[in-house]
């Protein structure tokens, strides 16, 4: 792909934060019209909508019916990511915009962390940290569960859920797994509700899409079921997990640990949680890395080419 002259390049509208980096590489072909903050937004869309051709967003900053309709000249709304919750998808659609995600791109990096969390959540890899740290040696600590041969069920099979399983598959594990629909080819157990899932598994791995169809899906019949000997790692969206239940899982003891790395209510993690010694907290940082941040980049570079081409998108929703 050749950079376009200044006066061919289609003007963009990024919502989300972006390194200088990648506005230098997204500056080679288009018109960058930077506005991450509700600020900035409200600004360049009253302002300057009319201009817009391409609007970069992502699911959690989204982007609303009545944006789009202060865009005339919208032809593209993408996700960095593969999260859409937060875009009028069906608004967009009857207008006529292409519309495109990062569906993949992070799916090897959210899958890696995804196993970090469950790893580091049975064995206790944080409190044996600081406990080494204090001095405290391993006979005046509790033993800790192995990972290899135990049930992991998969809440969502999509790239992601499916690279979970891949790696996964390395420790000997049986692969259940709960979709909306039964996935051809694969060879994981299928179960029809997370709660089914849950009842079978060790360990639940959620990576599921967010948005309101899967808000609470795993609420506290799907903890109680797990047991007080499982443990849940959540890499999707915050909404889909009951915090509340969860918290109060994990002080009763119904649940035996939990690593979330997405949190209702973010940038903060809930309080409810910051507290507790059974539960590791990232902060939101599953899919990205910069061999990660680069890819979603040239991804979303290549789907506008390929939709101002009038060619089939290569990620399209």
């Amino acid at each position: 792909m050749n950079a376009a002259s200044p006066a061919d390049k289609p003007r963009l509208l990024v919502l989300i934060p972006l390194t200088d980096n990648d506005r230098a590489v997204l500056a080679e072909r288009f018109d960058v019209l930077y506005a991450p903050d509700a600020e900035q937004r409200d600004v360049a869309v009253a302002q300057q909508g009319a201009t817009v051709r391409v609007v970069l967003t992502n699911g959690t900053t989204g982007l609303t019916p009545d944006e789009i309709d202060a865009m005339p000249a919208l032809e593209l709304a993408a996700a960095l990511g593969a999260g859409v919750e937060n875009i009028a998808l069906d608004h967009a659609r009857a207008r006529g915009i292409a519309l495109c995600n990062g569906a993949g791109v992070n799916a090897d990096c959210v899958a890696d962390h995804a196993m970090a969390l469950l790893l580091a959540a049975v064995r206790a890899v944080p409190q044996y940290d600081a406990a080494c740290r204090a001095g405290v040696w391993r006979d005046a600590l509790p033993m800790r569960p192995t990972l290899t041969g135990r049930r992991l069920g998969i809440v969502g099979y999509g790239h992601i859920g499916a690279k979970i399983a891949r790696r996964a598959a390395g420790f000997d594990m049986a692969i259940g797994y709960h979709n909306r629909t039964p996935r051809a080819g694969v060879s994981a157990r299928y179960f029809d509700t997370p709660l089914a899932l849950a009842q079978w598994s060790d360990c639940l791995v959620i990576a599921t899409p967010g948005g309101p169809q899967t808000r609470h899906l795993i609420d506290r019949a799907v903890l109680e079921a797990l047991g007080p000997e499982g443990f849940l790692v959540n890499v999707s969206r915050g909404s889909v997990v009951d915090t509340a239940a969860l918290a109060a899982a994990l002080v009763d003891g119904s649940l035996a640990g939990a690593g979330l790395d997405v949190y209702e209510g973010e940038p903060e993690p809930p309080q409810a949680l910051i507290a507790l010694e059974n539960i590791v907290l990232t902060p939101h940082v599953a899919g990205t890395s910069p061999d990660v941040r680069a890819a979603t980049v040239r991804n979303f570079i290549e789907n506008a080419t390929r939709c101002f081409a009038g060619e089939a998108l290569l990620t399209p929703l």
